[in-house]
């Protein structure tokens, strides 16, 4: 396995749209393995394959990581896709692994209903709620370009964007 790296904002690549999986292979599973620790590694609970650079529709989750007294629960998302959303919506304070030192409450469907296929390449519709909920539509919409400050006003986007590009500069991220 290796750890690759976490491309971080205001990358450009980090807004290219990935393309589906066309086969569950050997390759694709070995990219989900790196991804895995890859986010353990950089202390995240979620990482989609565009943060990596790596332009494929795939996700890899562990809502448990980050807690000693949880069992590791590693997931992956192939070709994820959201079949419904609720009409109840959330706020969630949200970081990401590619907007280091910056969070923010996002408002997002508090449930939504999910087709994926596993690393096995079996087809599989799960309703999620809470942070599952809230983890899937994030790294979805890393899939799609889209980055969680996205959801921001232009004010608070474009604050956070004036320190990552600060931080860049002085070489912390």
């Amino acid at each position: 396995m290796a750890i690759l790296k976490v491309l971080k904002a205001p990358d450009p690549q980090l807004k290219i749209v990935a393309k589906p999986v066309d086969k569950v292979d050997n390759s694709i599973r070995q990219l989900v393995k790196n991804m895995l620790e890859t986010m353990y590694a950089e202390d995240g609970m979620g990482l989609a394959a565009t943060q990596v650079n790596v332009h494929k529709r795939v996700v890899v989750m562990d809502l448990n990581a980050g807690y000693d007294d949880r069992k590791p629960d590693p997931r992956c998302f192939i070709n994820p896709e959201i079949l419904w959303f609720s009409e109840e919506h959330s706020v969630v304070n949200e970081g990401c692994l590619s907007v280091p030192e910056n969070r923010a409450p996002v408002e997002r469907p508090a449930r939504v209903k999910i087709r994926y296929l596993d690393e096995k390449g079996d087809s599989h519709e799960e309703d999620t709620d809470g942070l599952l909920a809230t983890c899937i539509q994030h790294e979805i919409d890393h899939l799609n370009g889209k980055l969680f400050i996205d959801h921001l006003s232009k004010l608070k986007h474009d604050i956070i964007m004036r320190k990552l590009i600060r931080l860049k500069k002085m070489h912390a991220i």
